[in-house]
């Protein structure tokens, strides 16, 4: 009778202990997920709510590496204890066909209760999980921390033989290229729209890009002679769309001041409204000079420290090359601004076809973000600088040619000049 007694505790015993174990390893599993799936950002604003428990979840993923080394540890420990005491289990009743069963059946109970359904429920609860289990975690890595050393060694060591060596932290570039990955997921799974993804990607394409890249060329700057009329002058200044407008003497390169229509406006109304008796000269406003290498981010925080809205682009021999605005800065970010002086995007044409017709002096960058193509924008500025970069010749009219995934026939030209392209996609 005591014998029956002590085999069914036995068995009880036995039972008990694997579910235990199952239990333990499901938390280990779901911790894991949760904590690798959590988002940082919205840890870092609970954590600046005094959640006690984000500070612990925050510091936790501060050490990746210690606190994936502890959780596997665990999670294999039970695993691997739980499938022994299975195996001693079904051995006693089965005999040698114990093994198999105990296999079978750990297999199963592990991959459905121990691995897919607390990982399952991990990643729809990822930060509510993470938070919940963040004090159990911690000890768990606390207790482990000096054989996880240990195992990282190993581990560390054998990777050198291979000549692999492990990053510490993520560099810029890797940041940049998650953060640009997760808003291009998220506009491709619907939750954010094309708008809000453009203009999150301007943001980071800020400081990749040069003053250069979205500069007005010195070929289209609107600026006027000191030598015109004062009638004339006025009348041009009024006549455009523009409150600033850079002022020359004889030659359109020797460039002298700046004239902001409100400067002259001012003027004109304390000469009773007669502009004929007004100093020009002693409205000009300093010019200021940046350099063309200048990355788009840096001039922005130039313009907000300096509290100024325009400047001309020098080479590095001070040759003007063209003109940036704060305007145009910002343009990059949220679109085309457009107000009652302004016009839309020119020079692109979309057909009842499929194709585009668009200008050859249209940039790449803006071509792709009203069309949303992805043409790249390394190599060349204008559309017509990626065709010739491209095939490196200058094209003649009717020619065609594809690449990038795009067909691009040349329509008219000036001299070596390409004023149009038709552009379809292939």
């Amino acid at each position: 009778m005591s014998e029956y007694i002590n085999a069914n505790l036995e068995t009880i015993m036995s039972v008990i202990s694997i579910l235990l174990l199952i239990l333990v390893s499901a938390i280990f599993s779901g911790s894991e997920t949760a904590l690798t799936a959590a988002s940082k950002a919205r840890i870092n604003q609970l954590q600046k709510k005094n959640n006690p428990r984000a500070e612990i979840v925050s510091k936790l993923l501060d050490r990746p590496e210690s606190l994936i080394g502890s959780i596997l540890l665990g999670n294999n420990l039970v695993n691997i204890l739980a499938s022994a005491i299975a195996t001693s289990f079904f051995i006693k009743i089965f005999g040698t066909a114990g093994v198999v069963y105990a296999t079978l059946i750990m297999t199963f109970l592990i991959l459905i209760f121990a691995e897919v359904l607390p990982k399952t429920y991990a990643l729809q609860n990822p930060e509510k999980l993470a938070l919940f289990l963040s004090p159990l975690v911690r000890i768990l890595v606390f207790i482990s921390t000096p054989f996880v050393m240990i195992i990282r060694s190993i581990v560390g060591f054998f990777l050198s033989l291979f000549g692999v060596k492990t990053a510490p932290t993520m560099d810029e570039d890797a940041a940049d290229a998650e953060i640009r990955g997760n808003i291009d997921l998220q506009h491709e799974e619907g939750v954010m729209v094309k708008n809000d993804r453009d203009m999150l990607g301007g943001i980071l394409d800020l400081k990749q890009m040069g003053v250069e890249d979205v500069m007005i060329h010195r070929t289209k700057i609107f600026a006027l002679d000191v030598n015109l009329d004062t009638d004339e002058l006025v009348s041009e200044m009024l006549g455009n769309s523009y409150t600033r407008v850079p002022i020359y003497r004889d030659n359109p390169d020797n460039f002298i001041g700046i004239l902001h229509t409100k400067d002259l406006l001012g003027a004109i109304n304390a000469k009773n409204g007669t502009a004929v008796e007004i100093e020009l000269e002693g409205l000009f406003r300093p010019i200021w000079y940046v350099p063309e290498t200048t990355s788009l981010q840096d001039q922005l925080n130039n313009f907000l420290k300096r509290k100024s809205h325009f400047a001309m682009v020098v080479d590095e021999y001070g040759e003007t090359q063209g003109l940036i605005t704060l305007e145009d800065i910002l343009e990059e970010i949220v679109g085309d601004i457009i107000d009652e002086h302004d016009h839309a995007l020119q020079g692109v044409r979309p057909q009842p076809n499929g194709s585009v017709n668009v200008d050859g002096h249209v940039s790449v960058r803006e071509l792709n973000r009203a069309m949303d193509w992805l043409l790249p924008q390394d190599d060349a500025i204008s559309i017509a600088g990626l065709i010739i970069n491209e095939i490196q010749f200058i094209p003649d009219i009717g020619q065609a040619f594809s690449f990038y995934g795009f067909r691009f026939e040349i329509l008219r030209k000036q001299a070596n000049k390409i004023t149009s392209i038709r552009v379809t996609p292939v």
